[in-house]
């Protein structure tokens, strides 16, 4: 089957490997030198309608009045929609593969929640006289306390941003506040250590800035059927979530792609496709939904702030013997893709180094701001970042050069990972002696003769035994409950959850009945009678060589466990990132 592929595909790829240093010419370059390449937006359509949206001024603050009888009433006015024309006007991205539930409105109803949230969308014969009906709307807010920081978001007391998530930290299936990992007793790890270190770490939000911003083209076609071009990154995620909101077959929309102007991880949370699709329905004309440039650099998806702290304890021989990281992602307003990019950063903890103590919390919080999303690899840039600047901090404090302190921190073949999986193609050893030769680097000996091929395995490719405390247990904080302290003998490969997950699809071999796919209806904004307060995450104390801080678990529960929620989606489907499966 390999080898078929292979011959499939063999004017595309090459095994060999043998491009590098050489000048190719990629195969869309032609096109775009030339002027021929075909974006979304070079296609003419008669009778071509244009949507621009009416956005909030303010970051929170309750709506009390819409007034559109002026904006309907102007010059080249076709349509004006609201939050009630929306068939589904509630949606998160990754609904799609069952994952989160559905927390933002393409038109808000109620409340926004963030400034440049849209509220009323215009359709006119002109940019033009999109433009000045715009202004004609009004809209009456009463604004409410804001919340713009991840740890003062989670405090008791806070403002709630998101309803749906009233403790505004994203539920992972529904009952767990955040990602954890727990490998060994970091603890005793600091406790023994040489050297302790903390320092804090913050990344800001970052706009893509593409050539072409956010757009799309919206038009009927024969049979109740639409065409849509789109510059979307993620052609049939677009097709999925535009078919949800707009309460079509997805049969129904033939999404055109094509060329991307840039996208970096911006153009994948459908900002435009559900809303022109929706106009061309409702007005039987075509289209056009395009973010102008001040829309793209202020109210598109930026990458997400990451607030990291980084504590660890370190032998005077540079061996780093424990480390734990707590991080917070800004999500925004609502989810988008903040709650996987959690995931990622804590699939990527430790780094690619061998530490045989390690622990994680990964919260995603939600704030007064403009929602994130992904871009060019989230989740791990950040917090690659951090762990580099810490380990050159940590080099300098025990005396080490810092290319010698990562070969000997490295990941070997044959290492157990605190994600209780054997390590194996390590090359960071190898990666860091090319680095060094080719910047000229003075390496020890010792240092050139190491390989990422020996020295792994043995006690190092074992499991230890693992302390965890009502911090360590996943849950809601209401509802842990337990011991202080357990510790798991060395070997065990799972650590047993405080409380059972309710997960779609099969789970430890169990067979799980097939369901039908079904979306449900935009409910009311309320909060739920027992809403779980607000998670209030331990404070921060830096730390200074040589005192160990200390490690303090969560305060105890507070009240007795929730009822298990039902979920929200119908169809069982498979994701490789969440483990579940598709029926």
């Amino acid at each position: 089957m390999l080898e078929m592929r292979k011959d499939i595909f063999a004017d595309e790829r090459d095994d060999n490997l043998n491009v590098i240093g050489k000048g190719l010419q990629r195969q869309d370059a032609p096109g775009h030198v030339t002027g021929r390449t075909r974006y979304f937006d070079d296609h003419a359509f008669e009778g071509l309608l244009h949507l621009k949206v009416v956005r909030s001024p303010h970051a929170h603050a309750r709506i009390r009045s819409i007034d559109v009888s002026a904006a309907e009433r102007a010059p080249g006015v076709k349509r004006v929609l609201r939050g009630a024309d929306v068939p589904v006007n509630k949606n998160t991205l990754l609904s799609l593969i069952n994952f989160g539930k559905d927390d933002e409105p393409s038109l808000a109803v109620d409340k926004v929640r963030y400034k440049g949230e849209p509220v009323v969308a215009i359709l006119a014969d002109s940019e033009a006289e999109a433009l000045a009906a715009r202004k004609l709307v009004r809209i009456d807010y009463e604004p409410l306390p804001t919340v713009f920081d991840v740890e003062e978001a989670l405090k008791p007391g806070a403002p709630v941003v998101n309803e749906t998530y009233p403790g505004n930290y994203f539920e992972y299936h529904e009952r767990f506040d955040h990602q954890k990992l727990r490998f060994g007793d970091v603890e005793r790890g600091f406790s023994g250590a040489d050297i302790v270190m903390e320092h804090r770490y913050q990344m800001s939000p970052i706009e893509h800035a593409p050539t072409e911003t956010n757009g799309t083209i919206a038009a009927p076609e024969q049979n109740g059927r639409f065409v849509v071009h789109s510059c979307a990154q993620g052609l049939f995620f677009a097709l999925g979530t535009t078919a949800k909101i707009v309460d079509v077959e997805s049969n129904r929309l033939h999404f055109i792609g094509g060329t991307v102007g840039g996208g970096f991880g911006g153009k994948v949370d459908s900002l435009t496709e559900p809303l022109a699709v929706l106009g061309a329905m409702l007005t039987g004309k075509p289209v056009r939904f395009v973010l102008d440039r001040e829309e793209e650099m202020l109210y598109g998806s930026p990458r997400g702030a990451e607030r990291i702290y980084i504590k660890d304890g370190v032998m005077r021989d540079g061996r780093i013997v424990a480390r734990y990281i707590r991080s917070y992602f800004d999500a925004g307003a609502y989810t988008r893709l903040s709650s996987y990019a959690a995931i990622k950063c804590t699939a990527h903890v430790p780094g690619p180094y061998w530490i045989p103590n390690v622990a994680s919390d990964i919260y995603v919080a939600y704030t007064n701001r403009c929602p994130s999303t992904a871009m060019r690899g989230f989740g791990v840039t950040a917090v690659d970042f951090a762990l580099e600047v810490q380990m050159d901090r940590l080099a300098e404090a025990a005396s080490m050069d810092p290319m010698e302190f990562r070969i000997l921190n490295a990941y070997r073949d044959g290492d157990m990972k605190p994600h209780r999986r054997a390590a194996k193609n390590t090359a960071l050893v190898e990666c860091v002696q090319v680095a060094a030769e080719k910047a000229n680097w003075p390496l020890s000996e010792q240092a050139r003769r190491q390989s990422s091929l020996n020295g792994g395995a043995g006690e190092r490719g074992q499991i230890p035994a693992t302390t965890v405390d009502t911090k360590g247990q996943i849950g809601r904080p209401e509802t842990r409950a337990g011991t202080p302290t357990q510790t798991l003998p060395a070997g065990t490969a799972r650590i047993p959850l405080s409380k059972q997950p309710v997960m779609e699809g099969a789970r430890d071999g169990r067979a799980v009945p097939t369901q039908v796919p079904r979306y449900e209806p935009a409910r009311p904004t309320m909060p739920p009678p027992n809403a779980p307060p607000a998670y209030a995450p331990p404070p921060y104390q830096a730390a200074s060589p040589p005192a160990a801080p200390s490690y303090q678990p969560a305060p105890p529960p507070v009240s007795a466990p929730a009822a298990p929620a039902q979920t929200q989606h119908g169809a069982v489907r498979f994701s490789s990132v969440f483990g579940t499966r598709r029926r």
